[in-house]
């Protein structure tokens, strides 16, 4: 395919060429993987580097990356490897003659250990850069061990919204070395965000009045920050709120289970700390969603079918669409089978890789089944199909717009219908508020926990 680059996406390719480290804060669907790729390819054909590291999520590793390369005809003398499954195949994909080698992020820090620290590597591309926004992390710390050794980082994400600054210090710093925002995520801070404090922990961070500004302005002469919506004219994107109505002695039952998990996670969690409640509250909420979706893990991983309710919704919003292609986000492994079953007749398909990517996109697929987790990052699925449905939403605001953007980006052709399910009265209700209202997903878990505790005790 002969590639045509938008104005955006030159001025961004020479963005990079010109900033040995810089980060591309680009909007989901603006096309940051083909602009790196460009620059990569002139830099090579002007003997400016030679071999080029990609860090990427494992789905995003194992296709985006080498489909990328082989789809521009401008790209095809680009040789991709990709450092991929057993250690043995990671070592022998390493060992080979190429431009360009892939790894899943959750192996970058075997890679360091590999080298000791000091990466063979002209360039070093991060595709999703948030995944080193935790100074916590194993892969921060072996971020910044390796950082001085390569000469070229290129970081990828998209534009970064005002509650989500506190995640700049750890990505821009695997860009400069902390040279811009600071050397300590402490000291970046308490110069720019009011922290809010449960039992002297962190819980939330508010950027300071006058600061969005500046912290942005700090980073402006390495970051390139362009929303979709100032560049590309991408058909509209309809959200639809479906309840799913649960029969009486259902929707008695739910509440029996819910009041039941409440007081026993209250009991059995008094005095907790606020990073360790979130944690153990996320929990309790999965068993509640699991309910709301319709069957329940009991404590020895067996699956116990409570209702119907949302896979027969899901059944007619399938039939509904006439025969067009259906993208479906599930949220547990027991929502397959009985999906599945209820789906009789169509073709469908749970995604695993490059192969179920592909039938997608070529239309070969009546229903794919997705966790969000899987497709959030990278993956182009948006010739395969217009219609979403959240079999749940679950709590992560990036994970659902991230996935929702699988399908609404650049090279659509119809607008993108999204459903999600929610059950009525369920916990479904409370997850689907904290992603329209944008909140904070560990707030967003500790102050439904609170709601929670407070309606079952006091009741």
């Amino acid at each position: 395919m002969i590639y045509r680059p938008y104005d955006y996406q030159i001025r961004a390719t020479q963005f990079v060429r010109e900033h040995p480290y810089c980060g591309l804060l680009l909007d989901m669907g603006l096309g940051k993987s083909v602009i790196t790729l460009t620059a990569i390819q002139e830099m090579i054909e002007d003997c400016e580097i030679s071999r080029i590291l990609v860090v990427a999520p494992k789905k995003v590793a194992e296709s985006t990356w080498t489909a990328e390369a082989s789809k521009w005809e401008h790209l095809e003398g680009l040789r991709v490897a990709k450092v991929m499954g057993t250690e043995k195949q990671r070592r022998l994909a390493l060992a080979k003659e190429a431009d360009i080698y892939v790894i899943g992020r959750d192996n970058f820090v075997w890679l360091v250990g590999q080298y000791g620290g000091r990466l063979p590597f002209d360039v070093m591309v991060i595709d999703e850069l948030t995944s080193f926004k935790n100074s916590k992390s194993q892969r921060f710390k072996a971020m910044r061990i390796a950082r001085p050794s390569v000469s070229r980082v290129i970081g990828l994400t998209g534009t970064p919204a005002p509650n989500g600054l506190i995640d700049l210090w750890g990505q821009v710093y695997c860009l400069d070395m902390g040279e811009r925002l600071g050397k300590s995520l402490t000291k970046y801070r308490e110069k720019y965000f009011t922290t809010h404090k449960w039992n002297n922990i962190v819980v939330r961070c508010d950027v300071r009045d006058g600061c969005d500004r500046t912290i942005r302005d700090s980073i402006s002469d390495i970051c390139l920050s362009m929303q979709a919506k100032d560049y590309l004219q991408l058909p509209e994107i309809m959200i639809n709120t479906v309840r799913v109505e649960l029969p009486p002695a259902v929707r008695e039952a739910y509440t029996k289970f819910e009041r039941e998990k409440v007081l026993d996670f209250s009991a059995d969690h008094d005095g907790e700390s606020s990073n360790i409640l979130a944690n153990s509250a996320a929990g309790l909420m999965n068993k509640l969603a699991q309910f709301s979706n319709g069957a329940v893990y009991d404590d020895d991983r067996n699956v116990h079918e409570v209702h119907s309710e949302k896979v027969d919704r899901l059944a007619e919003i399938v039939e509904a669409a006439n025969g067009e292609s259906v993208l479906v986000f599930y949220q547990f492994k027991h929502d397959i089978p009985r999906i599945q079953s209820r789906l009789k007749g169509y073709k469908v398909i749970v995604y695993e890789g490059d192969r179920q990517l592909r039938d997608w996109n070529e239309g070969k697929i009546d229903v794919l089944l997705a966790h969000p987790a899987s497709t959030a990052y990278g993956l182009n699925m948006q010739q395969g199909g217009h219609y979403i449905v959240w079999f749940g939403t679950g709590w992560d605001l990036e994970l659902y717009q991230q996935a929702n953007a699988r399908l609404h980006r650049q090279g659509q052709q119809k607008p993108v219908i999204v459903y999600e399910l929610v059950g009525a009265g369920t916990v479904d209700e409370r997850a689907s508020s904290a992603i329209r209202e944008k909140k904070n997903k560990q707030q967003s878990l500790l102050d439904s926990l609170k709601d929670l505790i407070n309606k079952y005790r006091n009741g």
